[in-house]
Formats: structure tokens, C-alpha cells, sequence
């Protein structure tokens, strides 16, 4: 095992403990519950409340758990990243393999679509739209998803137009396959590791982007809460409680660290076969 490898693999098992931390957050948080704010605001990290409830990792200015937030932001942050790239994967897919497949002057009429859609700033049409219709979640993951299919489209396409000039594809074309079953049983499984690649560190991208958002009150809006909003609930608190701000920070880090060493490892491995 090389040193990518390693670095892959640390980098899904660091991921996958926190998507099971979030998809079991109702059973290692504490149960919230009426509270005294005056008693339980601002607790630091590793201590119990007047209640004699434990917090791993304190609370904030109103009192609540920063452990069970965190977690609990951590289900939006991870499914607006693994939306916004499925929802790019499959538009991606589908137009790459289309202009590769189609004639030249349809071909190059989507390449140049494909073209003209990298130029749009993804953050200004977020700005628009959060200016033009109350923000979420939803429309966050669907104006990622439609603006960073280009990348995967290109992709797809270049691996594609490589494929159909081997052996095997004229083989299978010689013997009747036609151009659906060419793209889905050559085309797409040789495209697959590169294409994956993008997609998982598509998946960090996306999700700084949201969190970038929400940070700003563009994204995610109360009473759900994602990392980007839960930052900005500890900026004006760094000094006297920076554990409000610094846990979902971290937790950011490691997620986008994460995809980008399994990103990284997949491409090592492509290159190394």
C-alpha cells in the first residue's frame, strides 16, 4: 500500500465516523429539555450543568449542546454536499456522454453550452436568487447542482471520445452492440475513476460553498442549522467561548481534508494501473 493509499483510506474512515456520528446523533446527544439559560449558557467543554448533564463539548449563548448541534448540523452539511454532486453527476453524465456520442455540429453545440455555463459565477447567482426568493437548503443544493455539472460533463466526454477509438469498442460494435450498451457496459465502467474523483472532491467544494452561505445568512436558515450558520453563532463569542464557533470549524476542516485524500487516492490508483 503507497502512501496515497494510506492517505485515502485515513481520509474515508475519517469521514465515515463522522456520517455515522450524524446519522446516529439522536443516541449520543443529550436529550434536549427545558433549561435555565442563566444556569447552562456558555459551559465550556467536558463539564455538567446545573442538571447534571454532560457536555462533551459545551454549549452556546442560549444554553444548548454544541455537540448535539454540531452533529445535527453535520446531517444538512453532508446531504447538501452528496446532493448537489449526485445532481451534477447525473446532468454531467448524460451531456458528456451525449456530445460524445452525437455529431459533430450537435456535439459541438453542448460543448459550447458546456462552456458557456463554467463562465457563470456559482456564488453571484446564489446572491441573486437569495435576493429574489427567501433562502434554503433546497435551493442551495439546486444551484449547485445546476451550475458544477460542467467539470463532470467535460470529463465524461474526454473519457469517452478516448474509449471509442479501442479494440474493444469496435468489437462490441462489430458484434451488434448498439451506442446505449457501449456507453453503459465499456464506456462509463473505464470513465468511472476519474469521474468519481471529481465527484468526491466535488463534495467538499460544495459543502465549504454551503457553509460559506450559511455563514453569511444566505444558506440554511433557522431553526435548521448547518457548520456555516454555526460558526457564525460563535464569531462574536471567539474570545470568551471560542469552542461555540471553533467545534463546527474543525469539523469542516476534517470533512474537506477527507475528500480531498480520498479524491487524491483515487486518482494515484487510476495512474498507477
Amino acid at each position: 500500500m503507497n502512501r496515497l493509499d494510506y492517505r485515502a483510506r485515513t481520509g474515508a474512515l475519517v469521514l465515515g465516523i463522522i456520517a455515522t456520528l450524524a446519522l446516529l446523533a439522536p443516541l449520543v446527544t443529550p436529550a434536549a429539555g427545558a433549561h435555565d439559560i442563566v444556569l447552562t449558557r456558555f459551559l465550556s467543554p467536558l463539564t455538567r450543568d446545573g442538571y447534571g448533564t454532560f457536555h462533551l463539548l459545551g454549549t452556546d449563548r442560549l444554553g444548548r449542546d454544541v455537540w448535539a448541534r454540531l452533529l445535527y448540523g453535520s446531517r444538512i452539511s453532508l446531504s447538501v454536499g452528496v446532493l448537489t454532486m449526485a445532481l451534477s453527476l447525473i446532468t454531467g453524465t448524460i451531456v458528456g456522454a451525449s456530445a460524445a456520442f452525437a455529431p459533430r455540429g450537435m456535439s459541438a453545440v453542448l460543448l459550447g453550452i458546456t462552456d458557456f455555463a463554467l463562465g457563470v459565477p456559482r456564488v453571484m447567482l446564489l446572491l441573486l436568487l437569495a435576493a429574489l426568493w427567501q433562502p434554503s437548503a433546497v435551493q442551495v443544493v439546486i444551484v449547485l447542482g445546476v451550475t458544477g455539472w460542467m467539470p463532470i460533463a467535460r470529463l465524461v466526454y474526454a473519457e469517452a471520445r478516448a474509449q471509442l477509438g479501442r479494440p474493444y469498442v469496435d468489437s462490441a460494435s462489430a458484434l451488434g452492440a448498439g451506442p446505449v450498451r457501449i456507453l453503459l457496459r465499456h464506456i462509463l465502467p473505464h470513465a468511472a475513476p476519474p469521474v468519481l474523483a471529481a465527484v468526491t472532491l466535488g463534495i467538499g467544494n460544495a459543502i465549504t460553498l454551503e457553509a460559506g452561505l450559511s455563514f453569511l445568512g444566505l444558506g440554511v436558515q433557522p431553526p435548521a442549522a448547518s457548520w456555516g450558520s454555526l460558526i457564525a453563532s460563535g464569531r462574536d463569542t471567539v474570545v470568551n467561548a471560542p469552542w461555540v464557533g471553533l467545534a463546527p470549524g474543525v469539523a469542516l476542516v476534517c470533512v474537506v481534508v477527507s475528500c480531498t485524500l480520498i479524491s487524491d487516492g483515487m486518482q494515484d490508483r487510476r495512474l498507477t494501473r
